[in-house]
């Protein structure tokens, strides 16, 4: 590990070279920055591991039967496991996906699961990211530079190689493709993310593409190259958020979707990675419900735990948070990326009693969850080692049999007051190895 941190600048300035940055729209402008890279990985033994991976596993299991159930039969509903009002104003809900059925019935093919370890050595669910999950490319890209720069380093901590993650992803674009080429759909150059879909791209074999490529004629769609020669198109892996799809069917003014793209989805003639529509299983307030939908869907208790969890919807609910308010972390349910998220002590008297009222007259929109304990990492910082927070984003991938990614991107916060580790809040990010033994 020594060679790695005596790498670990020539490593940052590698990877800002190849343009592995991470942009964020603040104040209405597009801000480009760098994702800073720290040498010191996370790491997870074998047993360890293979808990966690059983764990992933039936989470998105249980995952993928609710949102066919929910866009379905909505059997949860009439069973009463969930509230009807959850599903319906729940902001990722989408009636135009009500009915139609992705190809396999697959609709989170890349589920990325947030974990902390506490210091009670458990591991705790923070959020499901089932929409358009980013993150892969980064542990990847760093492995590699990593394994150039200190090549013995792995062979001789048994470190189980992470190379393999396009070829999962191929995997499952391939196996939902109906008949034609694989694309990975890009908003482009000033997307947050455009490295990880250009390195995918590459990865993948897949074509890296932008709306203006893509035509759909008689419900079929089209990449047009720049020859103007057309080849069908039978997989989308498409990086954009669902309003923005399809102007035809969901916000009118996109100028980065493909307009009746969504009707060749509902025709079944191209497979959407990751579906239309699951946001509403992305919601806060949904993910109260999980380990319920773990236990009607697959009948089993839940391996992985969700952090306590309170919603004021309900009335107990709600007098348990109005009584601990200082000692809980309040979550806006449709907010992401480290945003709309306040801990009670950080108010100020006059804010709390605003808030309150804000909770009171909004109770579907909050979480409200017990401040988890979790482990610090030590992290380099000028040169010394000094312990700041991190989370684990897992990546569990779908083809008919549900894989979890031996790798995963581990944030840490640079601040050492802070519990938000999110790339678009300043956060750096480390490789995370898991042992073969």
């Amino acid at each position: 590990m020594d060679g790695l941190i005596r790498n670990a600048d020539t490593i940052n300035k590698l990877l800002a070279r190849y343009g592995v940055k991470f942009g964020i729209y603040k104040n209405g402008e597009f801000k480009e920055q760098l994702f800073p890279f720290d040498p010191i990985p996370r790491i997870i033994d074998n047993k360890e591991f293979s808990y966690l991976e059983k764990g992933l596993i039936q989470r998105v299991n249980a995952l993928n039967c609710f949102l066919s159930d929910i866009y379905g039969r909505k059997l949860i509903i009439k069973d009463g496991v969930i509230p009807e009002e959850f599903i319906y104003s729940a902001k990722g809900f989408l009636p135009p996906c009500d009915g139609v059925t992705p190809p396999k019935n697959i609709y989170s093919h890349i589920s990325g699961i947030d974990l902390v370890q506490s210091k009670d050595d458990n591991w705790y669910i923070l959020e499901d990211n089932l929409r358009v999950p980013s993150g892969a490319s980064y542990p990847m890209i760093a492995r590699e530079l990593q394994r150039r720069s200190a090549p013995d380093t792995f062979l001789n901590n048994s470190v189980i190689d992470n190379r393999n993650y396009a070829d999962l992803l191929k995997e499952v674009m391939d196996y939902v493709n109906t008949g034609g080429i694989n694309v990975i759909l890009s908003p482009g150059r000033y997307n947050a993310a455009f490295f990880e879909h250009s390195y995918l791209a590459e990865r993948t074999g897949a074509i890296l593409t932008t709306g203006s490529d893509i035509v759909c004629e008689n419900d079929n769609l089209y990449y047009i190259d720049y020859n103007g020669k057309k080849q069908r198109i039978g997989a989308v892996y498409r990086r954009i958020s669902d309003e923005y799809l399809d102007p035809m069917t969901f916000y009118e003014d996109s100028v980065i979707g493909i307009p009746h793209i969504f009707e060749a989805y509902k025709k079944g003639n191209v497979a959407l990675l990751n579906a239309p529509g699951n946001g509403v299983a992305d919601d806060k307030g949904i993910y109260y419900f999980v380990p319920k939908m773990i236990k009607y869907y697959l009948g089993e208790e839940s391996i992985l735990l969700n952090a306590p969890t309170y919603l004021p919807y309900y009335e107990q609910d709600m007098k348990y948070v109005l009584s601990n308010f200082d000692n809980l972390v309040i979550k806006d349910v449709a907010e992401a990326g480290g945003y709309g998220v306040v801990f009670g002590n950080s108010l100020t008297k006059e804010k709390k009693s605003e808030f309150i009222e804000l909770l009171k007259k909004e109770p579907r929109r909050f979480i409200a969850q017990e401040v988890i304990d979790f482990y610090d990492l030590d992290i380099l910082d000028n040169g010394e080692r000094v312990p700041r927070k991190a989370d684990l984003r897992a990546f569990v991938l779908s083809n008919g049999e549900t894989k979890v990614w031996p790798s995963g991107l581990t944030r840490f916060s640079r601040n050492p007051d802070s519990f938000i580790v999110n790339s678009s809040q300043g956060g750096g990010f480390k490789d995370t190895w898991v042992l073969s033994r």
